[in-house]
């Protein structure tokens, strides 16, 4: 479990974080959700143990990240979004080198490397430099290095930014075997579509402050829409006066937008049917338009 308690960072005059306080509980997927520059990457470095907070705290199963920052960052597991690391090594070389660092020996570092290569759709390129692996491997090799300590709790900063849609398949389904396993996962990303295709629960953030945390249950009961979408196969002036009996209609060429429909959907078809309804369906909102209601004040 992660409980990130009232921390806030500064850099230099500027105050990225303000009193941030969260958590992600064991078997949960939190995604977490921002502007460029709200604060997500500094947020998840300081949960990581690579930033000092300058007041607050981190526990990572209850072992704090400020006090206790060694054996906290043995239980949580960081992707970043972007590597840092030597792109003349070569992978597995580089695996057993980091390795070293928990005690793992190198006999026992090959071994454990050559099994989580393959777990993370790497093996056959453990002997390949860095510099020659793709984007999407790179982050599975990262994703590789987060798994030497089998830590209970991940971060996952970004790493869907540039990946094709296996690549995204791939964090995805890893994410939810995590989540099956027990694991808490925090989870950020700007494509906000795959943050509501795998989140328990939304984190929002911006300007270094947490404006709302909502469990998903609650931002499909908002994002589900009372506007129509009709497709005609011919339109008239006199399409608007009658979809405005039905709530406020839109008309862009041959599709009517009838917002906060009002009514029966089977009178409304049959006083269109001069027009020939071709397509009826509702519209639905998503994760983004609940982001930027909630930054508007609107929610």
């Amino acid at each position: 479990m992660i409980a990130v308690e009232r921390i806030s960072k500064r850099f230099g005059s500027k105050k990225v974080l303000d009193n941030v306080s969260f958590d992600v509980k064991d078997g949960e997927i939190a995604g977490f959700v921002g502007l460029n520059g709200a604060g997500k990457t500094t947020t998840i470095r300081i949960l990581a143990g690579v930033l000092t907070p300058n007041s607050g705290d981190v526990l990572i199963d209850d072992l704090s990240i400020v006090k206790e920052k060694e054996k906290a960052s043995m239980h949580v597991g960081w992707v970043p979004e972007l590597p840092l690391f030597d792109p003349n090594a070569k992978a597995l070389d580089y695996f057993v080198f980091i390795a070293g660092y928990y005690g793992i020996s190198k006999s026992d570092a090959l071994s454990l490397g050559k099994r989580l290569f393959e777990e993370v759709g790497l093996a056959g390129r453990e002997k390949d430099k860095l510099r020659n692996y793709s984007q999407g491997m790179k982050r599975r090799f990262l994703l590789a290095v987060s798994l030497i300590s089998d830590p209970k709790n991940f971060l996952f900063d970004e790493v869907l930014n540039g990946l094709d849609p296996e690549g995204i398949q791939f964090f995805r389904d890893m994410a939810l075997k995590f989540k099956k396993e027990g694991k808490s996962v925090l989870f950020s990303s700007h494509i906000l579509s795959e943050v509501e295709s795998i989140a328990d629960k939304v984190i929002f953030i911006h300007q270094g402050k947490i404006l709302r945390i909502m469990e998903m249950n609650e931002i499909r009961k908002i994002v589900k829409s009372n506007d129509l979408k009709i497709i005609l196969g011919k339109v008239d002036d006199n399409v608007l006066s009658i979809a405005k009996s039905f709530g406020k209609p839109e008309l862009n060429g041959n599709t009517l937008i009838i917002h906060d429909f009002n009514g029966e959907l089977s009178e409304l078809s049959s006083k269109l049917s001069p027009y020939e309804v071709l397509e009826v369906s509702r519209l639905k909102n998503s994760l983004e338009d609940v982001f930027f209601k909630i930054i508007n004040g609107e929610l």
